[in-house]
């Protein structure tokens, strides 16, 4: 499981548990999979995800989501699973990424936000390591 940061400032209705990444570490041009374990004290018939990633502290990217198209709709209390697919394209650069997740409600503005860091290595052809 990678570490997460949770936003301690926020009582939120759902609780992140952690982050599986496969492969991992990430490989450019590749498919992977994120998997947020995660669990919730109330039901949840909908709502969005973003997700914001930075480049070494540097915000590069962000993607919208619907909720119900990253786990199965409506969530009930108690324990669920987000799945998140990306094949990263073969330029993005090797090196250190934040991921950052929001998670907001139909009803509810903000569900939860948390972070992750996790890397990215060049494709099989390449290698971080010198020979040299």
């Amino acid at each position: 499981m990678i570490e997460i940061d949770a936003d301690s400032e926020g009582n939120y209705v759902v609780k992140v548990d952690g982050v599986d990444i496969s492969p991992n570490p990430v490989v450019r041009g590749k498919p992977a999979n994120f998997t947020i374990s995660a669990s919730t004290g109330q039901a949840i018939s909908g709502g969005k995800a973003v997700i914001d990633v930075s480049y070494f502290g540097v915000h590069i990217h962000q993607e919208n989501h619907e909720l119900c198209e990253e786990t199965s709709c409506p969530i009930a209390v108690g324990n669920f699973v987000l799945s998140h697919n990306e094949a990263l394209p073969g330029f993005t650069p090797p090196g250190s990424y934040t991921l950052k997740m929001t998670l907001s409600g139909e009803e509810i503005l903000q569900l939860t936000c948390f972070t992750f860091n996790f890397k990215i290595r060049l494709g099989a052809s390449g290698s971080l390591v010198s020979d040299s």
